[in-house]
C-alpha cells in the first residue's frame, strides 16, 4: 500500500528535480575557494604545530578531516559530472581532489556510478555500501562463516579496520573494475600522481613530519566517509529487492536516508545527508540539494529522517530480513528463530493431541 502511495504522489519526480540539475559556476568556484584554501592553511598550521605539541596537531587533523570530507564531496560530484558545466573541468577538479583524498578519481567514480544504478538490488551488494547478508543466507552458513560474518560486521572492523584496508588496498588495485582496462589504467596513473605528490611533500618537509600530519587527516576522513555511507543505506525500514522486483524510485526514497545534521556539519558534508534526493538524481550538484529538499517537501515525506543520535542504533544492524523488509540485529534474528521453533513445536503438539483424540 505504501509503495502505491509513493509512486502515485511522486509520479512527477523527474519534473520536480529537473531545474536543480544545472551546475552553477559561481557557486562551484566559491565552494572550491572556501574548501581548498582552509584545508591548505590548516595543513600548513599543522606543520608548525609539530614544534608545539602533537596533541594540537591531532586536534587540527580532525578539523581538517572535515574539510577533506568536503573536498571529497567535490570529487564525488565531479565523478557524476554535476559540479561544473564542463566535462573537462569536472575531470580536472576531480583529479586534483583525489590527490588530497588519496582516492583515485575515475576508478572510484566508475564504481560509485554502478552503485547508483543498482542501489538496493540484492545482487549488487557492497558497492557504495557495507556488505551484508540476508537472514536466510546467514542461517545457511556453517558455524565458522557465521563467526567471521559477526567479526566483519563488528563496529571496530567496519569503521576502523575495513576503511584502512579500503584506502590502502582496494583503491590501489582494480578489484572492482570488472576488467575495464581503460579505468584500471586511469587508476594506476592516478595512484602514481598521488604517490609522486606525497613523495615531493615528504622530501620538502621530512617523511616523519609528512606522515604525522597527513595520515591522521586521511584516516579520520575515511572513517567519517564510511559512517555516512553506512547510515545512508543500513537503516531499519529500508528497501532492498532482487533485481526482478526492484524499482528505482522506491530504492531512492526508501533505500536511502535523509541524514538530518546541524547546519555546520551539513556544510562540511556537502549536504550529502539529502541522500534520497541525490539518488533520485546524481546530476544535482551538492550545493543544490538543500534547496531542492526545502522547495519540495513531498520529496521528504516518505524518506527515513534520522539525526546523529538516532543513527547510532544502526551500529547493531547486521542482517536484512526479507520477510519483514527491514534491517535487524542478531538478537532479533535469534528471537525470530526461537519464536519459529516454539511455533513449530506447538503445532506438532496440537497435531499429536488431535490425532490421539481421534
Amino acid at each position: 500500500m505504501k509503495e502505491k502511495e509513493i509512486k502515485k504522489n511522486l509520479r512527477h519526480w523527474r519534473q520536480i528535480i529537473k531545474k536543480y540539475q544545472h551546475p552553477n559556476t559561481r557557486k562551484a568556484v566559491i565552494q572550491l575557494i572556501n574548501t581548498f584554501l582552509p584545508f591548505i592553511g590548516i595543513w600548513i598550521l599543522m606543520y608548525f604545530s609539530l614544534d608545539w605539541h602533537y596533541g594540537i596537531t591531532l586536534v587540527l587533523a580532525v578539523v581538517n578531516a572535515l574539510f577533506l570530507v568536503r573536498i571529497f564531496i567535490i570529487q564525488h560530484d565531479c565523478g557524476h559530472h554535476s559540479f561544473l558545466k564542463s566535462h573537462k573541468w569536472n575531470n580536472l577538479v576531480g583529479l586534483t581532489s583525489s590527490i588530497f583524498s588519496s582516492i583515485p578519481f575515475e576508478s572510484w567514480a566508475y564504481v560509485h556510478n554502478v552503485h547508483h544504478g543498482h542501489n538496493g538490488q540484492l545482487e549488487h551488494r557492497g558497492l557504495g555500501d557495507i556488505g551484508y547478508l540476508t537472514s536466510e543466507e546467514y542461517t545457511k552458513l556453517p558455524g565458522w562463516r557465521k563467526l567471521w560474518y559477526r567479526f566483519y560486521r563488528n563496529p571496530v572492523m567496519t569503521f576502523l579496520i575495513i576503511p584502512f584496508l579500503y584506502l590502502t588496498i582496494d583503491n590501489r588495485f582494480p578489484f572492482h573494475l570488472n576488467g575495464k582496462k581503460k579505468i584500471s589504467w586511469a587508476q594506476l596513473q592516478n595512484n602514481v600522481i598521488i604517490v609522486a605528490v606525497y613523495i615531493g611533500l615528504a622530501l620538502l618537509i621530512g617523511w616523519k613530519q609528512f606522515l604525522m600530519i597527513h595520515v591522521p587527516i586521511v584516516f579520520v576522513f575515511i572513517v567519517i566517509a564510511f559512517w555516512f555511507f553506512y547510515v545512508q543505506h543500513q537503516h531499519e525500514e529500508n528497501y532492498k529487492q532482487w533485481k526482478g522486483n526492484w524499482d528505482f524510485l522506491m530504492a531512492s526514497i526508501c533505500g536511502s536516508t535523509y541524514y538530518k545534521l546541524p547546519g555546520l556539519f551539513q556544510w562540511f558534508s556537502g549536504s550529502i545527508g539529502f541522500h534520497h534526493i541525490h539518488h533520485l538524481s546524481s546530476r544535482i550538484p551538492n550545493y543544490n540539494l538543500g534547496r531542492c529538499a526545502s522547495d519540495n517537501p513531498i520529496l521528504n515525506k516518505y524518506v527515513t529522517v534520522v539525526n546523529f543520535q538516532e543513527s547510532l542504533k544502526y551500529l547493531s544492524h547486521r542482517l536484512w530480513d526479507e520477510k519483514n523488509q527491514r534491517m535487524i540485529t542478531l538478537k532479533q534474528f535469534k528471537e525470530q528463530k526461537n519464536y519459529k521453533r516454539t511455533s513449530e513445536i506447538r503445532n506438532l503438539n496440537s497435531e499429536k493431541v488431535l490425532s490421539e483424540s481421534q
